[in-house]
């Protein structure tokens, strides 16, 4: 694998690294400062309306300036956010430190990205390796996000989160000095001016409609679930040190089967590695169901981040099949735009959906969702075979 690509998988850890850092102390500190408990959440909603407001733009601007001013300037905005988080802490204003998680979201909207700029610096035939070697960089987050959010707490004595935001300040700046490192092509020609379909022609493809279907539920339930854990946990007593723990291995399980899900999907194929992403979270919820052991925590989100991994690269995969250069631009950020949207939904409502229904109903909720997304990629499959056999 080429260096620019280890380079964007190093890039990709140190956004995750942040992320999961937000994960693990955002929604503990809406609780502290929210007005209500409906409102405990609106952070992390807010984190991810700014990731879905970055979608559509962040596609268009990189055609337009470039991969990699593109990212620059995702980082920058993102650089921007962590500032004003700090600065809202330190006031203990909760307006502001939505408008802070806010940037952090455009930032961040415009880093997930990294994997569509992976496939773009990789020869042809590394394309499924190149993917999940940049996801593969989750693996680094996993230790160093969790171990960040409990030893940053140390930081700053009298505001015990401010300092996870000082450590997020240093991860981006990190973040600009490997983007200088990196070569990737300008915009072609054929991107520019060459033929493209209607975007609704595009997206009412069947292996489209299957790709976004399998990222957005995949993503959404994983998001709500994920978000939720640290509330539940802490209402059933666990420490903070427990519940990153927890978070800890489910990020493992979301990234460390990246350094072979694409050879699973090269053996396989892309639904059926879908499908089985999607039996994992039903395993997930099955276990949050039974019971409320740290155990079940563990076991649960160890789960849930390998049935992500299983739904999320293959769709992706999906995805660049689906497009020709001159609409990669606006088919990515059709993509992007509809899985937050709805990722960004389910952050909103995680934590009302916690302490209104409680995490056993929470859960129950989830089980149709998932269920749904499996008759929604296995009919679309079959309708995109039907539609070859009809040209054939």
């Amino acid at each position: 694998m080429n260096m620019n690509v280890v380079l964007l998988s190093l890039c990709q850890a140190l956004l995750t690294t942040g992320n999961i850092l937000l994960v693990s102390v955002t929604a503990l500190i809406g609780r502290d400062m929210a007005p209500s408990a409906a409102l405990i959440t609106l952070p992390v909603a807010m984190q991810f309306v700014g990731l879905m407001a970055a979608t559509i733009p962040a596609s268009l601007v990189m055609k337009q300036i470039g991969r990699k001013n593109g990212f620059y300037l995702g980082t920058t905005i993102g650089i921007a956010g962590a500032f004003t988080c700090i600065f809202a802490l330190n006031g203990n204003q909760f307006d502001l430190f939505c408008l802070g998680t806010f940037l952090l979201g455009i930032g961040i909207g415009f880093g997930t990205l990294y994997r569509f700029a992976a496939v773009e610096v990789c020869a042809p035939d590394q394309k499924n390796r190149a993917i999940s070697m940049v996801m593969a960089g989750g693996v680094l987050a996993a230790v160093a996000g969790p171990a960040l959010a409990v030893s940053s707490q140390e930081w700053v004595e009298d505001i015990p989160f401010q300092g996870a935001f000082i450590g997020l300040l240093g991860l981006y700046i990190i973040a600009l000095l490997l983007l200088s490192l990196i070569r990737i092509p300008p915009v072609s020609a054929d991107e520019h001016h060459g033929e493209a379909r209607p975007i609704t022609e595009i997206i009412s493809q069947p292996n489209f409609i299957g790709a976004v279907v399998a990222a957005m539920v995949g993503y959404a339930v994983m998001n709500l679930l994920m978000t939720a854990t640290p509330l539940a946990m802490q209402r059933c007593g666990y420490s903070f040190g427990s519940v990153a723990n927890v978070i800890e291995w489910h990020v493992l399980g979301m990234f460390l089967p990246s350094f072979f899900t694409g050879s699973l999907v090269n053996r396989f194929g892309i639904k059926p590695m879908i499908y089985s992403g999607a039996a994992l979270i039903v395993g997930c919820i099955a276990i949050n169901m039974t019971g409320t052991s740290e155990w079940h925590f563990f076991a649960a989100l160890l789960l849930l981040g390998v049935g992500w991994n299983f739904m999320f690269i293959p769709a992706t995969q999906l995805l660049t099949g689906t497009y020709k250069p001159a609409e990669k631009a606006k088919s990515q950020a059709a993509n992007e735009f509809l899985v937050f949207g709805v990722v960004t939904l389910s952050a909103l409502t995680s934590g009302w959906l916690e302490d209104a229904l409680g995490w056993f109903t929470m859960n129950w909720m989830m089980l149709p969702v998932v269920l749904w997304a499996v008759a929604v990629v296995y009919l679309m499959d079959k309708k995109a075979k039907a539609a070859v056999s009809a040209v054939s």
